[in-house]
């Protein structure tokens, strides 16, 4: 299973390396046009280091020259154009972040942000929220809808559990869940590692797309870079009035149901959230991880399209 993973990966290196270690002039006449099509997007993306403002969710990045951002125009190219996922995968989406020096073409990790205006979440239930059942709900929600998926042209996916159940930090007013996924086709697990951090109106999503095999990397990489993303004066979960300020209609189950599938959602209540708060899991927006080790093994496995 490792060495499969590690040819993907290495097919994206090699094209990392054709583009850095010799000159552009020279790498775009050793590439096929397939690969010289991703290469062209590649090279007009415009990352940022340093502080980054998303005003849209009154979040400020302090990145330093540690981590790199990519925003919404980049980020479209990078999830629809590179990594070839349908186009409603980049609605909503305020950026990527990838660590500095990786790239959508490096297989390194992305972090995919976006901010829901939820209103206020409050987490009183967090110890009590029952994620055996949402995961039960998850995984039949995920079959039920493998039919559409296929109808449409996409792979069916299968919910192997969770790769870390959903934990909340008081302190951070954060939680964190990751999920096992296995795309038909692909012989390597894809991970999505989500970190939710509640503000005074809204949630701010990080949903790290990698494979299984990259857990314990991912779980250290996404809890670093909750460091680096917070909300603005005012903005922060502290800073809720409830005399003025909106709250919304469940809590941190709610948040977590609504996050991983349709079914789970429906049981609780929050089907009308759903139309603006779910990435639909009929087309597999949660299996981005999934959609790049296709993306490898067809670009260089396969016979160029």
């Amino acid at each position: 299973m490792e060495r499969v993973r590690s040819r993907l990966m290495l097919s994206a290196f090699a094209l990392a390396l054709g583009i850095t270690a010799v000159p552009l002039q020279a790498a775009d006449q050793q590439l096929t046009p397939a690969q010289q099509q991703f290469l062209e997007i590649a090279k007009s993306l415009k990352p940022r280091s340093g502080k980054v403002a998303l005003p849209e969710a009154r979040v400020s990045l302090d990145l330093g020259d540690k981590y790199e951002f990519y925003g919404p125009t980049d980020a479209r190219k990078i999830l629809v154009d590179i990594w070839q996922n349908p186009p409603g995968a980049a609605e909503g989406v305020i950026g990527i972040v990838f660590p500095k020096g990786g790239s959508p073409l490096s297989g390194s990790w992305g972090a995919v942000l976006t901010y829901e205006d939820t209103g206020f979440v409050e987490d009183s239930d967090a110890a009590d929220a029952d994620f055996d059942t949402i995961l039960s709900d998850m995984k039949q929600a995920s079959e039920d809808s493998n039919a559409e998926r296929k109808s449409q042209g996409y792979p069916p996916m299968h919910i192997a559990g969770w790769a870390e159940p959903p934990k909340y930090n008081p302190q951070t007013h954060s939680v964190v869940w990751a999920r096992d996924l296995l795309v038909e086709g692909d012989q390597v697990h894809s991970l999505n590692y989500d970190l939710r951090t509640l503000g005074r109106s809204g949630v701010l999503s990080a949903n790290f797309v990698a494979m299984m095999p990259d857990l314990a990397s991912i779980r250290t990489a996404a809890a670093d870079f909750a460091q680096h993303a917070s909300f603005d004066a005012g903005a922060r979960y502290a800073d809720y009035d409830a005399s003025t300020d909106r709250k919304a209609d469940y809590g941190i189950g709610g948040l977590v149901a609504a996050g991983v599938g349709v079914a789970a959602a429906k049981k609780l209540g929050l089907f009308a959230i759903l139309l603006k708060f779910l990435k639909p899991i009929l087309l597999g927006l949660a299996a981005f991880g999934a959609g790049i080790a296709r993306y490898w093994r067809r670009l260089f496995n396969r016979r160029a399209e």
